[in-house]
């Protein structure tokens, strides 16, 4: 269960408790899917590859379901965009810890033997930097949400701040970033540990963020009726 924390994906082990973590979750952890996915499908094992363009599809539902409820609930304009931002920071980081470790030799020989090939693997004509083969997917993932937060922030409100991504140095659980204290900017915190945790309730979701969105604003009309063409 995820409550026990003993999954071995980070991600896993966040509970969702309402719908704004499930939009966040197939927002960006599903994404990350789709990368595994499509890395998965140049692999020269060939039941292995060709079972991966309808799971693709699959994947692209949910992706669907996370980008548009988001973009609904910040058209909607009830759940203030400081307090959806810190939503955001909560899951983004766990979504770059998906890709795993940097420098990773286990990616390297799983390209070597052919199991797993880039994300962009049949895009690109640049040789692959087969000691950095996690950090090129997860850049690319990077760059692809940055894009994404541009798109559902066009919906907001007149005077509310635009959404951003957190960055990748921020709240990292693997990688040469790990258990690090740095900013939601990337900026190295100077602070103490126990300065670090209070900042840290500063930027992502606390109980009392959590009791205020679901007892106050989720008890309005806080997302967009689905617009349904016909």
């Amino acid at each position: 269960n995820a409550q026990e924390g003993t999954r071995i994906l980070g991600s896993f082990n966040e509970p969702i408790d309402h719908w704004l973590d499930f939009f966040c979750f197939t927002h960006f952890i599903d994404r990350d899917g789709k990368y595994q996915l499509k890395m998965l499908s140049t692999s020269s094992f060939k039941p292995l590859a060709a079972s991966m363009g309808p799971m693709l599809k699959e994947e692209s539902f949910h992706l669907g379901t996370g980008a548009n409820g988001l973009r609904r609930i910040v058209k909607q304009g009830v759940i203030p965009i400081s307090l959806l931002q810190k939503y955001i920071n909560k899951w983004v980081s766990t979504g770059l810890d998906l890709f795993g470790t940097d420098d990773s030799t286990s990616a390297q020989w799983a390209y070597v033997y052919g199991v797993k090939g880039r994300y962009d693997e049949r895009e690109s004509d640049v040789e692959a930097d087969r000691e950095h083969l996690n950090e090129a997917s997860r850049d690319l993932y990077f760059e692809e949400l940055r894009k994404e937060m541009v798109r559902i922030s066009k919906s907001r409100k007149d005077g509310e701040p635009e959404l951003y991504l957190p960055s990748d140095k921020f709240r990292r659980g693997i990688g040469k970033y790990a258990g690090e204290k740095f900013t939601v900017h990337g900026d190295v915190f100077e602070g103490s540990d126990s300065e670090y945790e209070a900042y840290l309730e500063t930027v992502i979701p606390t109980d009392e963020d959590e009791d205020k969105l679901i007892n106050d604003y989720m008890k309005k009309e806080w997302i967009q009726y689905r617009e349904w063409k016909g």
